[in-house]
């Protein structure tokens, strides 16, 4: 990581499932639109690292999003900042394993070109200093700040959820040069001076 990379706290307690890491390739998400090359994922799973029992009707319908552990689980906030965007009125939608992931997959250029609410859902945006941290994906109606509110590390932001572009919940988070996301550059991240790969358990 580079000297410009912005440390971060982990953003919430328990065990959560490292995806979409730029520790293993930027960039992370496959694409530099929305200035996600640095972006990162974390899945709520529990002890055996499953976000959710996998059955004969996981391979072949949605699921509930409830159905999932981390579904409602507290976000927290990552960094001392103002809160400079919100958005908390996305439905959850259901979770897709199996056969349905490949129909869903099927639909992302759709959201892709529906822009940044499709693809974030439910989100938090925290600005320190010049740059901007989104945290992307919580549950409708559980963001419990407003733009213009100081926060602190540690602080509860919401829960978990399954909004915008997701196949199950977790939560998505990136660092930007600013609230223009057309125009915005990526910022590297890390957090406590270091970057978990695609497949770690991190349980702060």
């Amino acid at each position: 990581m580079s000297a410009e990379s912005l440390d971060l706290v982990y953003p919430f307690t328990g065990r959560w499932l490292v995806q979409n890491s730029p520790a293993d390739q930027v960039p992370s998400h496959g694409t530099t639109r929305f200035a996600t090359s640095y972006a990162i994922d974390f899945v709520p799973v529990d002890d055996s690292g499953r976000s959710a029992a996998f059955g004969f009707a996981s391979l072949i319908r949605p699921e509930p999003p409830e159905q999932f552990i981390g579904f409602g689980r507290s976000v927290l906030a990552p960094i001392d900042g103002t809160v400079v965007a919100i958005h908390d009125a996305v439905t959850d939608h259901p979770a897709y394993r199996g056969l349905p992931s490949l129909g869903y997959a099927m639909t992302q250029r759709r959201r892709v070109e529906a822009g940044w609410l499709a693809l974030a859902g439910n989100h938090v945006m925290i600005r320190t200093g010049a740059i901007v941290v989104a945290l992307c994906h919580f549950q409708q109606g559980s963001v419990r700040v407003q733009v213009g509110q100081t926060v602190r590390i540690g602080e509860r932001l919401g829960r978990c959820g399954n909004s915008g572009n997701s196949t199950e919940p977790h939560l998505h988070v990136q660092a930007i040069s600013s609230l223009d996301l057309a125009r915005a550059d990526a910022v590297p991240i890390r957090f406590g001076g270091a970057l978990p790969p695609n497949g770690a358990i991190v349980d702060p």
